[in-house]
């Protein structure tokens, strides 16, 4: 889960504040923090990429042994000189790090734009990265390391998700799940996981033609008629062939 210990809360006012000191019988006045500026861009060296608001990135995590974290830029800082980088961060979580946990519709890529925002060094960025929304990630001819793909905001503290309903599909009433092959209806044109309708997922790669069970009986009358039709239109063009 991304780091809750450096995350940065918005504070009342950006006047410098003043906090007195006593020394040895005498008042001192804290210094007053250096100002800050804000970057249209930055380069990470180690990485060669350059990032700016708005794109996401992935971070190093905490322990080696866990995935990079996913967050969107939101703004970046430095000091006077232009050194010690900070990015402005809103994470997004994994489905293992919210509250529920990783259920079964869940892609292996997706992660939930979330309500954390954190402060974070611009050295702990690892990489650029896109998130996709769901409908463009599932239209991706190939799914490369770098990308994701996300279709609910999370709430970190209660657990809510918005949107709080999406579609279901097959018997099972489950969320479309990008990763799992599943076969169309031809007839009411509901999808369907090979599982559930007792098959294998060789076997439904092998199908020319489809329907569920409710709809089986006048899936096949349909593809009969077609077919008589399609053989009636060739019979009439060799016709047509053979009077010239």
């Amino acid at each position: 889960m991304p780091p809750r210990d450096n995350q940065i809360h918005s504070s009342a006012g950006d006047f410098p504040k003043f906090s007195p000191q006593k020394q040895q019988g005498t008042l001192l006045m804290a210094k007053p923090k250096a100002p800050r500026q804000t970057l249209d861009s930055y380069t990470v060296k180690r990485i060669n990429k350059t990032i700016r608001a708005g794109d996401c990135v992935l971070m190093r995590p905490s322990e080696p042994s866990k995935p990079s974290y996913v967050a969107k830029v939101e703004k970046i800082e430095a000091d006077s000189r232009g050194a010690n980088v900070k990015v402005h961060v809103r994470w997004y979580y994994r489905p293992e790090e919210s509250i529920g946990g990783r259920r079964q519709f869940h892609g292996s890529k997706e992660v939930f734009l979330s309500d954390h925002f954190d402060v974070q060094s611009a050295d702990t960025i690892e990489g650029k990265c896109t998130v996709h929304t769901f409908k463009s990630y599932t239209k991706l001819d190939a799914v490369g390391n770098d990308d994701y793909f996300c279709r609910f905001e999370y709430n970190s503290s209660t657990g809510a998700f918005n949107p709080d309903r999406v579609a279901v599909y097959c018997k099972c009433e489950m969320p479309y799940n990008p990763d799992d092959l599943m076969v169309q209806c031809e007839s009411c044109s509901d999808w369907f996981h090979p599982a559930c309708i007792e098959m294998t997922v060789e076997e439904a790669k092998k199908l020319d033609h489809f329907f569920c069970e409710s709809c089986s009986s006048e899936g096949q009358k349909k593809l009969q008629n077609s077919q008589s039709t399609s053989r009636l239109a060739e019979t009439k063009v060799d016709t047509k062939r053979r009077r010239r």
